[in-house]
């Protein structure tokens, strides 16, 4: 007999990497189911979350690539700075996640989600054609903004574009350049960031597996979802999903 909770585990990495690919703030739900269904510790959610992350941040990369919105200058240039950016923070967010209680790690993650739903709600909200010119935010600009999350998904175990999608929509980059460019840097983010929970012999390998690959299966229908049809009623429900299960998180 199949253990539900196995499945539902593996059901929070599917409808992970459907949010990835799709909306951007999806990565969050492998780090919250691993949080409220297991007993790992702080370091061992993150670190087993941001395992999965590699493999997602490279297929839905190249899924990108192939619908050919890796192609701009500015684009790419958007997506090396990121890249640069999770380099220097995501090894920072590990450090700060060694020196995190449970009780912090649940408030912080909590805080994530809400923030990330608001993001989200905003954007679909305000919703508008990008002018080209408005598609390339200063280099300056970027590099913070790619700092500032890589630090963030260190500390929680996310790979980038939940955060990273909506603030590069706001920043007036059009949704499928910013979903390309958040998932480069989540291969940089999640690399560096395994690395590092690695060497504190912080992943479950078998949980990493359980949810990573369901997660694969993810990117790819929510990059169909993406390139194809209107994602407002996704992003609705991804908002809703965040906001139902924050105080969970927090104060389960």
């Amino acid at each position: 007999m199949v253990d539900p909770l196995l499945v539902l585990l593996a059901s929070f990495g599917l409808i992970g990497g459907i949010g990835i690919a799709a909306v951007g703030p999806g990565g969050v739900l492998p780090t919250t189911g691993l949080f409220l269904l297991t007993d790992l510790t702080p370091s061992e959610v993150a670190g087993t979350a941001m395992v999965t992350h590699v493999a997602t941040g490279a297929l839905a990369t190249a899924a990108y690539a192939r619908s050919g919105h890796l192609t701009e200058p500015h684009t790419r240039r958007t997506a090396l700075v990121l890249a640069a950016a999770a380099a220097a923070g995501a090894p920072a967010g590990v450090l700060i996640n060694s020196r995190v209680g449970t009780d912090v790690f649940g408030v912080l993650l909590a805080a994530l989600m809400v923030v990330a739903a608001a993001l989200v709600w905003r954007r679909e909200r305000r919703r508008e054609p990008s002018s080209p010119a408005a598609s390339a935010p200063p280099p300056a600009v970027v590099a913070g903004l790619g700092l500032a999350v890589a630090v963030v998904a260190g500390v929680v175990g996310i790979g980038g574009p939940m955060l990273a999608v909506p603030l590069l929509v706001a920043a007036g980059v059009p949704l499928l350049e910013s979903l390309a460019a958040a998932q480069v840097q989540s291969i940089v983010i999640a690399s560096t960031g395994t690395a590092g929970y690695l060497a504190a012999g912080a992943v479950d390998w078998p949980l990493a597996a359980l949810i990573g690959v369901p997660s694969l299966a993810g990117v790819l229908l929510g990059w169909k979802i993406a390139t194809t049809l209107p994602t407002r009623q996704l992003a609705t429900a991804l908002v809703v999903s965040l906001l139902v299960l924050a105080p969970f998180v927090a104060f389960g």
